[in-house]
């Protein structure tokens, strides 16, 4: 038997030495040399998601609050494709994810066994970069490729697919060559740009649109000061991975979902600076009404993009437009007051709002339910606020896992809708066992209620019979409470506000997973 590793201890070393110390996996039986790894080389903390989706949107919620990547291990092609949603969420909000696929032995690929596919087709629209090692002498490179390829730019996705042979077969000690990642400036040109529209347009008629790491509390303290000093909007982009708010912190509104709503907000603006963020659209397609959500005329600058220096692009406008010692606009403690009677949507924001603890991870998938949400915790106690960037449901509960296995010592709230929590509601299970500080509030609505407004957004004014089955998750009702406990989740359900304050108390004081069913 050789002295020499074999390729999946490489790999596991190879990790470890890049800062990679935590693989969300789901893994089969091309991937049993890496599971046994873990037994010989320490180190790696490995997590079970008893489904792809919940791994991915872990390794999703884990990236977003450590700001490095975590690992994700996924059996062939189809383990790889149950993941994919979560991963196109990944993607658009700037995660770091390292995907590690098993596949078949090299010489079996031949054979065209029943779980046989073509990973790499199925890896590419999802991933910024693909590679298959050709055999085991190529691990540690292509491991150390995947890493450094992984925390470049603002966080990109990365997958490297694992022949079978290549994991048993020796390999050398540990990838060297980990590169810290350089982030651009932008040119003088556009900068100089950005500040003759700063000073020349009158007030509220230029804006700032913010995303990525802009949304920081020193980087946002920095947008103010600018915003402060020359009379410009500021705006966050409608989906955003990562947002630090509360008091003493900078509140800044985002886009509006709605279209309408968004082409209201964003009326007058003639130059819009783009830091971070993307010019903002319509998140679909609507008879009659356009794409793109900003004026005909509105100017768009595109000062700095998701690869470059953020917080450094702001300081250097903030020179530019002499706003360095300005003050910035810092919310004040504005707590609601706690709700009483029957149990709302609103009602249970208002109660997030007033009960949010000190440096919580305020984890957002309530989809229709949440779009309140701001107006009530723009002065709570300071949080990060993780919402879903991609717009393919099934990543809140899962976000909320891998956020708490990144930041344990913080109490992680995870606000879902009852039908988007059945996307993955394993990662419960996932809570459980691992002991995790995850507080799950389901709004019980019984329904896809954001497809009712998108129904007549596409001009149907009334659902008939065979649609509203399409819309409506009742007859039978979801028991979350019986869901949860399934999972090995204590939970329980309210209709009454004062009910919720209650449950939301002692949840919080207490350590592990709890869910409350609020019934809406």
């Amino acid at each position: 038997m050789s002295s020499h590793p074999n390729g999946a201890e490489v790999l596991v070393k190879t990790l470890l030495a890049g800062k990679v110390d935590v693989c969300f996996a789901n893994p089969g039986t091309s991937e049993m040399q890496f599971v046994a790894a873990l037994d010989t080389v320490p180190g790696m903390r490995c997590v079970l998601g008893l489904f792809e989706g919940v791994v991915t949107g872990a390794a999703d919620g884990y990236a977003r609050m450590a700001d490095r990547p975590a690992a994700t291990l996924l059996h062939l092609g189809p383990g790889l494709a149950n993941g994919l949603a979560n991963i196109h969420n990944a993607k658009r909000g700037g995660s770091p994810m390292v995907n590690i696929v098993g596949e078949h032995a090299t010489w079996h690929k031949w054979a065209d066994a029943p779980l046989h596919s073509d990973i790499e087709a199925l890896a590419r629209p999802m991933s910024h970069w693909v590679r298959t090692s050709q055999c085991s002498a190529d691990i540690a490179r292509d491991a150390v490729d995947a890493v450094n390829y992984a925390n470049s730019s603002s966080g990109r996705i990365a997958t490297l697919i694992l022949p079978a042979d290549t994991a048993w077969e020796p390999g050398p000690e540990v990838g060297t060559g980990f590169a810290t990642p350089a982030l651009g400036l932008p040119v003088a040109a556009v900068l100089d740009q950005a500040a003759k529209a700063l000073a020349d347009a009158a007030p509220g008629q230029c804006a700032i649109m913010l995303s990525g790491r802009a949304l920081r509390a020193e980087a946002l303290a920095t947008a103010s000061r600018i915003a402060e000093k020359t009379g410009a909007r500021l705006l966050a982009q409608q989906s955003n991975a990562r947002t630090e708010r509360g008091v003493g912190r900078v509140s800044v509104e985002r886009v509006p979902y709605p279209v309408d709503q968004a082409l209201a907000k964003l009326q007058g603006i003639k130059r819009l600076i783009l830091i971070g963020a993307k010019a903002p659209v319509s998140f679909f397609a609507y008879p009659g009404k356009p794409s793109s959500v900003l004026p005909p005329d509105c100017e768009v600058i595109r000062l700095a993009g998701p690869a470059e220096d953020l917080p450094a692009t702001l300081s250097m406008l903030a020179e530019r437009v002499g706003a360095t010692k300005v003050a910035p606009r810092l919310s004040t403690e504005t707590k609601p007051a706690l709700p009483t009677g029957r149990l709302t949507a609103d009602a249970v924001l208002q109660a997030v709002g007033a009960l949010l603890p000190e440096q919580a991870i305020l984890v957002d998938e309530a989809v229709t339910s949440g779009r309140a949400l701001f107006n009530f915790t723009g002065g709570s106690a300071p949080h990060d606020y993780l919402q879903l960037t991609g717009g393919a449901i099934g990543d809140g509960l899962p976000m909320a896992t891998g956020a708490a296995i990144a930041c344990p010592d913080r109490k992680v709230i995870s606000l879902e809708g009852d039908g988007s929590g059945m996307y993955t509601l394993q990662a419960l299970w996932t809570q459980a066992r691992e002991k995790l500080n995850v507080l799950t509030i389901v709004f019980a609505n019984r329904g896809y209620q954001i497809l009712k407004g998108e129904l007549k957004g596409v001009g149907v004014d009334k659902a008939g019979e065979q649609a509203e089955r399409m819309l409506t998750i009742a007859s039978p009702e979801l028991d979350w409470v019986g869901l949860a406990k399934g999972m090995g989740v204590d939970a329980a359900q309210t209709d009454s506000a004062d009910e919720l304050v209650k449950l939301m108390r002692a949840a919080i004081a207490k350590p592990g997973p709890f869910l409350i069913q609020a019934n809406i």
